[in-house]
């Protein structure tokens, strides 16, 4: 008895989904593709929203930039939801081996007074400040056009309030859970003259109309020169006092940055690049906010590192500048 195998190769019809071929061809695409490109809705709206009628629920003119196509953005890291949480499991498990070692060695009951009156001064109120950056990229999220971007908006909004959750597990750290240096730190952030322009500059930022001026104020801007100034020049000055806890605590925050500014770079790169409208907008939107920023955060690095604040502010602004530079742009 003879027994003849043969294979058949069935040919797909198509190899992806209509909305994507148009856009990329007929050919496999990406996962990021698939969950990203063309899925926001633009036509068949119910209803104008009854606390702005005269826009669509979802409309362009929310912000003053222009773009032929808003799906011209992409994501370097390339997230959608499996990818950005598969992401942050990796990066909260080292976080949380983190916050264990310290607390099995005993690290906190180390550390000097002086260490931990700069924590509780100058690190802990900034729990609040990444909380006004959540509500921010929520709005980003609501009011901006095209996936591509809003999805990774949310994404933003929700690693600020997981790193607000971590400022608040410092401050327990350092006070043996009690609690109390979050209550101080919330009145600080209230009354304490040298944070109240931040707090303005926070508060400002909330009331701030165009998605995409927010997008330049919160994420390249405020961030890009926050980051630098208090996870860089001010941990390094605590860790030089014998504060390689609170070094280790706040790696997170470190890392994080340097991940998403890759994203935040690419988004202001394609919106400047599209024309010399746009250039000239977002240009005049980081001199405003670069301006405010500057004055915000000074008084924060002079209570922070003393003579050597005004060299950290410094240095934050030339960190910033050279992230934009590469866009033809210039705090």
């Amino acid at each position: 008895m003879q027994v003849d195998i043969k294979t058949t190769e069935m040919k797909p019809i198509r190899n992806t989904y209509g909305h994507i071929a148009e856009r990329f061809g007929d050919k496999p695409a990406s996962r990021y593709q698939e969950a990203t490109y063309d899925l926001q809705a633009t036509d068949h709206f119910h209803y104008r929203p009854l606390w702005e009628p005269e826009k669509e629920l979802i409309d362009e003119s929310r912000t003053k930039l222009k773009m032929k196509d808003w799906y011209a953005f992409k994501d370097p890291r390339q997230f959608y939801y499996g990818t950005y949480v598969a992401a942050r499991a990796k990066m909260n498990e080292g976080a949380e081996a983190n916050f264990n070692f310290v607390d099995s060695k005993g690290l906190a009951e180390k550390l000097t007074d002086s260490v931990i009156s700069t924590v509780k001064e100058c690190i802990l109120p900034l729990r609040h400040l990444g909380l006004s950056a959540n509500m921010n990229n929520s709005e980003m999220t609501a009011k901006g056009f095209g996936t591509v971007t809003t999805q990774a908006t949310m994404y933003y909004a929700m690693d600020h309030l997981g790193i607000a959750q971590y400022i608040s597990r410092i401050g327990l750290v350092v006070d043996g859970n009690t609690g109390t240096s979050l209550t101080q730190a919330k009145a600080l952030w209230m009354d304490a003259p040298y944070l109240q322009g931040l707090r303005r500059l926070a508060e400002d930022t909330l009331c701030c109309d165009d998605w995409f001026e927010l997008f330049v104020a919160q994420n390249l801007v405020l961030d890009g020169m926050m980051y630098p100034l208090v996870y860089e020049s001010i941990i390094n000055s605590i860790e030089e006092q014998g504060g390689t806890a609170i070094s280790m605590l706040t790696d997170f925050m470190t890392q994080w940055m340097k991940e998403t500014k890759r994203w935040v770079d690419a988004e202001i790169n394609v919106a400047a690049g599209e024309s010399e409208y746009n250039k000239d907008l977002i240009q005049s939107w980081i001199t405003k906010w670069s301006k405010r920023a500057t004055e915000a955060l000074a008084p924060l690095a002079d209570k922070a590192l003393g003579a050597s604040g005004a060299a950290a502010m410094k240095d934050a602004a030339q960190s910033l500048n050279s992230r934009v530079a590469k866009c033809g742009l210039s705090l």
